[in-house]
């Protein structure tokens, strides 16, 4: 059963939090953090991506990297961009993009959770990454993204969700990028009984994104109670930063596919391979997959529409029912020869977020030869691969909004 509590956290206050509030450590590079903070010294990527105030040349895994972080969030905190909240709270958090909103609870998830997998992953990790971000929470001493997790629906929360999100936010912006970000401390004693109450008869929480920081969160949190011989199991670092999303709420993007060639194939040859295992089409315009089962192809200057053959499907293994799957497996790895697309460069992967129109330029510009439209993974999907213990294959899902850093912080101790 879950265990997700309130806690003191530390926010920007309401005139400042359009200031502070940035994108996550890992949606930019350096040089796009660096301009970040050219235009707004108080943007929370100096926290995140602290090595916008050091040198252009240094190692991000340097210890001075880590160290500046603590600095920055001290200074954050001195200067009153960040101000500790007086009494242990719940907060609800919304983000509004393109027209649809989307609520989640914001509180601290268990590193046991983690540790006995009543929070499921889905997703492998990757020890360098891993290990980063175990070092920023170490020397920061914080949480200073939120993880973010999933959950199957339940009324009760919902509900509370509803009549909440329909009294006044204390803080209430839009990004630079247009989506908004609300925020409603849930303070209320009875209401944080119940939420704690009925997350505690949830089985399973998700983490739908973040799986290097959680990682790095319950490393850190074990490494902290082994150290402690007077460990109670209720100190701060038992516990980390996430909100919490009902399923419902969610909508996953589609991941798509780019090949910088086709394997030594002549195109007739590329097609004659397809045709094995895919009826396909050519399109009027550009192909965004409508349901499951159906690809988008788009090679020399024009769009197919493909069709996967229905018995490349196991029902009865969720990771090979997948989309995702049965595109490598059958296409990219058959065809394309591509055999592990974690290490392989001749393939890349192009969030949704940034339109189709960003496969046509990649291949019409020469970079790639061919590129690939997808259907996006379900919630439903995601979860059954986590309950199955398995893992999806990279870069199955893209999620947007992104939460925001520096609109909670939590401290270790």
């Amino acid at each position: 059963m879950a265990i997700f509590r309130p806690f003191k956290a530390f926010r920007p206050p309401a005139d400042k939090a359009k200031e502070v509030a940035a994108l996550p450590y890992d949606v930019m590079n350096s040089e796009e953090a660096r301009k970040v903070k050219e235009q707004n010294p108080n943007s929370f990527i100096r926290v995140g991506k602290p090595e916008v105030d050091l040198e252009k040349d240094i190692n991000l895994y340097d210890k001075r990297v880590y160290e500046k972080a603590k600095d920055n969030l001290q200074d954050f905190i001195s200067q009153g961009l960040l101000v500790e909240d007086q009494t242990e709270s719940f907060y609800l958090y919304a983000q509004t993009m393109d027209g649809r909103t989307q609520y989640g609870l914001v509180g601290c998830a268990s590193v046991d959770d983690y540790h006995n997998n009543v929070i499921k992953k889905h997703e492998f990790t990757r020890k360098l990454k891993e290990e980063d971000r175990c070092n920023h929470v170490r020397v920061t001493n914080a949480h200073t993204g939120p993880i973010f997790l999933t959950f199957r629906d339940t009324p009760v929360i919902s509900n509370i969700i509803e009549r909440i999100s329909a009294t006044n936010p204390e803080t209430d912006i839009v990004a630079e990028d247009g989506v908004g970000h609300t925020v409603w401390p849930v303070s209320d004693e009875s209401d944080k009984d119940i939420l704690q109450s009925v997350f505690s008869d949830i089985d399973s929480l998700y983490v739908a994104d973040g799986h290097h920081r959680s990682a790095a969160a319950a490393i850190v949190g074990k490494e902290r109670a082994e150290a402690n011989e007077n460990s109670t199991g209720d100190e701060e670092y038992n516990y980390f930063l996430a909100v919490a999303f009902p399923a419902s709420e969610l909508a996953i993007m589609d991941y798509n596919r780019v090949v910088k060639d086709l394997n030594g194939l002549s195109e007739e040859a590329f097609f004659e391979m397809v045709d094995e295992n895919f009826s396909y089409g050519e399109a009027e315009a550009e192909v965004r997959p409508s349901e499951k089962g159906e690809f988008g192809m788009y090679i020399g200057g024009k769009w197919y529409v493909l069709h996967a053959d229905e018995e490349l499907y196991d029902k009865e293994d969720p990771k090979k029912d997948l989309d995702v799957h049965v595109l490598q497996e059958y296409l990219l790895d058959k065809v394309l020869g591509i055999k592990d697309p974690r290490t392989d460069n001749r393939v890349d992967f192009v969030g949704g977020i940034r339109g189709l129109g960003e496969l046509e330029r990649r291949v019409d510009s020469g970079e790639m030869k061919v590129a690939f439209s997808m259907f996006p993974t379900t919630i439903r999907e995601l979860m059954a691969i986590a309950d199955s213990g398995e893992v999806m294959p990279p870069k199955s899902t893209w999620f947007e909004p992104k939460l925001r850093d520096g609109l909670f912080v939590h401290f270790l101790d």
